[in-house]
């Protein structure tokens, strides 16, 4: 059985654009946020002088992804004072926004800060929902079986509590395609939506009210709307993160996209409307006719 969970949200300066700290009950992590405006607040309370975990993030709208670092640090006020500098004196200036991590207690080492980073930085490669922004990153594995564990679970808090503060990239992806024992050709019945365009066909799943295009969809290979968002911009990362094969126009693994029209765009090439485009599997019917009928069958 799932049950579900309490995350506790409170803006210490109470602005909703300010310091904000969020916490899970019974978890011994505690999340900290704030707008770069805000640093110099920031670095001056507590937890800034802790073991932890930090993200920058900042949005350029040129691009449909955030720009992403993450970092850990024995004292991440200090750590913090140096990415605000310029990019010249050695600091980053691509974020707009800092969140950090830290434990409520003493028991998270710097052993254990760095096995979060090392895996933190994987999940954000492998999920595709960012750019990020650090360079080469090594695999950390030195914890203890029993400490592993713990992080673990740490880590799955912190995939919790990040969405509910408005950062998605760490969001956990599913990924349907692995559950799936049969090949591509065979998996119409376990898709919900098909795409099938001028000799393209793809598949779409709704994973816990999300869409998700799944592994082995194609895509077009000719672009006819340069200018459009997704097709500038979305697009391209995702051949360049390697979700989608440049030689073979698939995808590689599973995508999470924020919405029909969005994956149908990068599918196509094109502006999508993605609600009319995307068909039911089972009926034929329109993801939009889908949807409307979803909320009527509880009306009659």
């Amino acid at each position: 059985m799932t049950y579900g969970k309490s995350i506790k949200l409170f803006l210490a300066d109470g602005s909703i654009n300010g310091i904000l700290t969020a916490e899970v009950i019974n978890w011994t992590g505690h999340v900290l946020s704030a707008p770069r405006t805000k640093l110099v607040e920031l670095i001056k309370r507590d937890e800034c002088s802790r073991t932890g975990i930090y993200f920058l993030v900042g949005y350029d709208p040129e691009k449909t992804l955030p720009n992403v670092y993450i970092g850990e640090s024995d004292d991440v006020a200090n750590r913090l004072k140096q990415h605000n500098r310029t990019e010249d004196a050695g600091g980053k200036d691509f974020w707009e926004k800092v969140c950090l991590v830290t434990g409520k207690d003493q028991n998270i080492t710097k052993t254990h800060i760095k096995y979060l980073e090392s895996r933190l930085i994987e999940i954000a490669k492998s999920s595709g929902q960012c750019l990020l922004m650090n360079g080469t990153a090594h695999s950390y594995n030195r914890l203890p079986e029993s400490d592993t564990a713990d992080m673990e679970y740490f880590l799955e808090q912190i995939q919790v509590v990040l969405p509910a503060i408005g950062l998605t990239f760490l969001k956990e992806i599913k990924y349907p395609s692995e559950q799936i024992k049969t090949n591509y050709s065979s998996i119409k019945d376990e898709a919900d939506f098909y795409l099938s365009i001028k000799g393209i066909e793809a598949k779409a799943k709704i994973i816990d009210g999300e869409f998700y295009v799944l592994k082995g969809s194609q895509v077009r290979k000719n672009v006819t709307d340069t200018k459009h968002t997704y097709v500038k911009n979305l697009r391209p990362q995702l051949f360049d993160n390697n979700i989608i094969d440049s030689k073979n126009y698939v995808f590689t693994q599973d995508y999470l996209f924020s919405s029909p029209s969005a994956a149908g765009a990068v599918i196509l090439g094109r502006a999508s409307n993605g609600r009319k485009e995307w068909k039911h599997i089972s009926t034929g019917s329109t993801y939009d006719t889908w949807q409307q009928n979803q909320v009527e069958e509880l009306l009659d």
